[in-house]
């Protein structure tokens, strides 16, 4: 079993496909009517493993997630999350009801279902095309966010009785959201205090700490009748912008994590399929998912995007990339548990419906955007990981210089560093040696950077600044410049220019 899964990320990775397929196949070749023959029909099972493993994955899109990426999107992203999932919500259950024939509660429960996007899958095909930073702040931050809404909604709409009123439910949503976000918000920075005050004995521990945290951050908010799946998307976004001890490694393990729960809830849900029962619900799948595709989630980035005038190109990538991934077959499950009427058609129709679209709009997504020349020129940013030095009062920085950055052929004087910071140690190609001050660095050299804990911050600052700008960083309007010469003499620094800070001679 290992060894398929390890076959299907070589697979994925290769072909440019979302490993959800691959995974969920595996689920159906074993499953019932499969070469396994299992029979497995435990809903309930299915959607705590699946809760279980959604908790682990937005934990990991949290920790990857660049503040100063999603910070200028964070508006764009919100009223996605809201206002985009009801247009969506609205127009897909319409032609669920009219074109389908479902009845009004099945047809709200799909439309809720498959509003939800999902970040796994989007960048899994788009990690190969470098975006601009807008476009790709928001459709992460949107996946991490449309969750809690979407499963609100779902819940509503599959509970016995009479629906709430429109009202009531936009109530219900504003209050959960409010609360996950504040609870996320206060464990992540809670966490992140503790994180960098506390030396724990062993380095391996930090990344345990930080993904029990943000599990923490699930089990409050959901204790406290909120959104838990926002509150742990939040507190993650905190905990890994945060500056930690062995970030790398950190969300190394978590990353790991998440690959784990992602194949294992895709194997269960492709078990939880009939395929036999597929066909008859593989068209009304097929008619939902166009309007879906080619209405719903257009008409959803326009209305919501309308009042921050982003360009029509990328309006057009952000609908085509409005991937359905696991989340939507998780929430399929919600009706079957709860004993609604005709649930296991809905689920049929939304596995077929994310098998089908994403088969269709994976391998097309890399193409779109080259043609939509949204290519990205920005500068690659660098890999630095920090270890505390606790007897010493410092910072060990490990900096990697990635394709791309503009560090490559800045002699180590010209870095600037500030007083209290020095490279130490320079690793390359396999061989390390004690720079000078007019060694020039290079694409895929590894930095060894001891810093003074007064000045940490501001030679991480320095760094990322001369790998996104170069030597000229600070003279040409980069952040994180300082005012310490190429000798190491501090300069005065004079007022700021329509050119950046300057320093004078």
């Amino acid at each position: 079993m290992l060894l398929i899964a390890v076959a299907a990320v070589r697979i994925s990775s290769r072909s440019g496909l979302p490993s959800l397929l691959l995974y969920l196949g595996i689920g159906v070749a074993i499953g019932q009517d499969g070469i396994g023959n299992v029979a497995f029909d435990n809903a309930e099972l299915t959607q705590v493993i699946g809760y279980a493993a959604l908790v682990v994955i937005l934990a990991e899109g949290g920790l990857g997630t660049k503040w100063k990426e999603i910070k200028p999107a964070l508006p764009a992203a919100v009223v996605l999350s809201t206002v985009g999932v009801a247009v969506s919500v609205g127009i897909t259950a319409a032609a669920a009801h009219y074109l389908v024939g479902l009845d009004w509660r099945q047809a709200l429960i799909i439309g809720a279902v498959v509003s939800s996007t999902d970040a796994a899958a989007v960048f899994s095909v788009l990690r190969k095309v470098p975006l601009p930073s807008r476009v790709t702040g928001v459709l992460e931050a949107e996946s991490g966010f449309n969750d809690a809404p979407v499963v609100i909604l779902v819940v509503a709409f599959s509970t016995v009785g009479p629906i709430d009123s429109w009202y009531v439910l936009v109530g219900t949503i504003a209050m959960e959201l409010t609360i996950g976000a504040a609870i996320g918000l206060g464990v992540g920075f809670l966490g992140a205090f503790g994180l960098r005050r506390i030396a724990l004995p062993a380095s391996g521990l930090y990344p345990i700490a930080v993904m029990a945290i943000a599990v923490t951050a699930y089990a409050a908010g959901a204790l406290a009748h909120g959104s838990g799946f926002l509150a742990v998307y939040l507190a993650a976004v905190v905990l890994g912008n945060a500056k930690l001890p062995h970030a790398p490694a950190n969300r190394g393990f978590a990353e790991g994590l998440g690959w784990i729960a992602q194949i294992g809830m895709f194997v269960l849900l492709g078990l939880l399929v009939t395929p036999t029962k597929l066909a008859d619900d593989f068209w009304s799948a097929v008619v939902i998912g166009l309007v879906l595709t080619v209405v719903a989630r257009p008409m959803e980035v326009f209305v919501s995007l309308l009042p921050f005038r982003i360009p029509w190109q990328e309006q057009i990538l952000m609908s085509w990339a409005g991937l359905r991934g696991a989340v939507p077959i998780i929430l399929a499950t919600i009706p079957m548990v709860s004993g609604i009427e005709g649930s296991e058609r809905v689920f049929n129709i939304v596995f077929v419906l994310v098998v089908v679209y994403t088969l269709v709009q994976g391998p097309t997504l890399p193409w779109l955007a080259r043609a939509l020349k949204l290519g990205s020129s920005e500068a690659a940013d660098l890999g630095v990981e920090s270890a505390p030095l606790e007897r010493l009062r410092g910072h060990l920085l490990s900096v990697a210089i990635p394709e791309g950055s503009k560090m490559h052929g800045v002699e180590v004087a010209e870095l600037r560093l500030p007083a209290g910071a020095a490279v130490t140690l320079v690793v390359r190609e396999e061989k390390s040696f004690v720079p000078g001050p007019a060694t020039v660095l290079r694409y895929k050299d590894e930095l060894l950077v001891v810093a003074t804990d007064p000045v940490r911050d501001a030679t991480e600052r320095r760094l990322r600044a001369v790998g996104q700008g170069g030597k000229l960083a600070g003279w040409l309007g980069t952040a994180g410049s300082t005012a310490v010469s190429g000798r190491g003499h501090r300069r005065r620094a004079l007022p700021h220019t329509p050119f950046g800070k300057r320093t004078s001679g």
